[in-house]
């Protein structure tokens, strides 16, 4: 794992100690966030507890998929088979209370088995519409890659307008609607690369690593005898239900931002769109994304006003999948993550 994204290192405070300089706190707090910072720390800690009990390790992950659930983004996790991905998603997705679904992605796959699609009753002698497994609020898009483009688009159109059209007719998803969507970075046969204007409809891309070895040897204990999936998930207990996802996500906003922060955060932005070594740059999404994840790491930890610290840990999976590299780098081997730190390491914290 990267040191700019060392959660052991940055894990949530309820005191708000990170930092003592004056100029990121806000003079007048928001009264309503105050009184529900207590409450955002507290979910946090427990979700992380709940999921902890069947799936082990993987800090980042679970950070990261928290943040951009909880800043309405969805999330895009990269990752060999066999770690865990789908336990992960569904041990979450109950200790949220919420609904969850999972579409497994194939070449055949087609957009109307994603939204659903008409359905003509005999008895009625009417078409009704039929939701596809999209109509969720907690949804696993396994092998995104494994799909052609127009089953992408389906997808990502429902993720970007929360809704699906079909026939003229529009049908709302039920909130909150979050989706996980995994691909296999070491094959190549039979899969599609997702475009650029696509990818850059995920908050974030995370990195789902092997564990370390007390970590591999805790999970061959925990998880050594054959027993069913569903029944080692009922030791999950939910945490909170989606209604109040909603009214926590809403308060995200009322954290504040410093003025010098905005421009720390606008400076990584446009440095990667002509710094050596990267061919393509990030959108003003990945700045709006990075402010907005900030906040809600803010929140997780017990603090009305965002850090630098909160802007650092998010860069990588902001900034990763939305910038591209250079010929001449992929030929000496670079590696995105390393060039992406030494980016944000070259600008200076604002400290005063």
């Amino acid at each position: 794992m990267s040191p700019i994204l060392d959660d052991s290192k940055n894990q949530p405070d309820p005191t708000g100690e990170e930092s003592s300089n004056p100029i990121f706190e806000a003079r007048v707090y928001s009264p309503q966030i105050e009184q529900y910072l207590e409450r955002f720390y507290d979910i946090f800690q427990r979700i992380a507890n709940e999921i902890g009990k069947v799936f082990v390790g993987q800090n980042e992950l679970v950070t990261g998929t928290l943040v951009a659930l909880f800043s309405s983004g969805h999330v895009l996790i990269e990752s060999v088979p066999g770690l865990g991905k789908t336990l992960f998603v569904r041990a979450l997705g109950k200790a949220l209370g919420c609904k969850f679904g999972r579409i497994q992605f194939t070449p055949d796959l087609m957009p109307s088995d994603i939204t659903g699609s008409p359905v003509f009753n005999m008895k009625t002698q009417e078409f009704h519409f039929r939701p596809g497994p999209v109509f969720t609020q907690f949804l696993l898009a396994d092998e995104i890659n494994r799909s052609p483009a127009k089953t992408h688009a389906a997808l990502l159109e429902t993720m970007q307008e929360n809704s699906v059209t079909v026939d003229n007719v529009t049908h709302t998803l039920q909130q909150p609607f979050f989706v996980l969507a995994t691909q296999n970075p070491i094959e190549s046969e039979g899969t599609y690369n997702l475009p650029e204007a696509q990818i850059d409809r995920f908050m974030f891309k995370l990195i789902a690593d092997y564990p370390t070895e007390d970590q591999e040897k805790e999970i061959l204990i925990l998880h050594g005898k054959r027993i069913d999936p569903s029944q080692k998930l009922e030791a999950v207990q939910p945490v909170t239900f989606p209604e109040e996802i909603i009214e926590l996500s809403n308060l995200i906003n009322e954290i504040y931002i410093a003025p010098q922060l905005i421009d720390y955060i606008n400076k990584i932005v446009r440095l990667t769109r002509h710094y050596p070594r990267l061919s393509l740059g990030a959108s003003p999404r990945a700045g709006l994304a990075l402010m907005q994840g900030a906040r809600t790491l803010a929140a997780f930890r017990a603090r009305p006003f965002a850090l630098p610290d909160d802007v650092i840990q998010l860069a990588l999976p902001t900034l990763r999948h939305r910038v591209t590299l250079s010929p001449e780098a992929e030929i000496e081997g670079q590696n995105i993550d390393h060039l992406l730190t030494q980016l944000v390491r070259s600008i200076d914290i604002p400290r005063t």
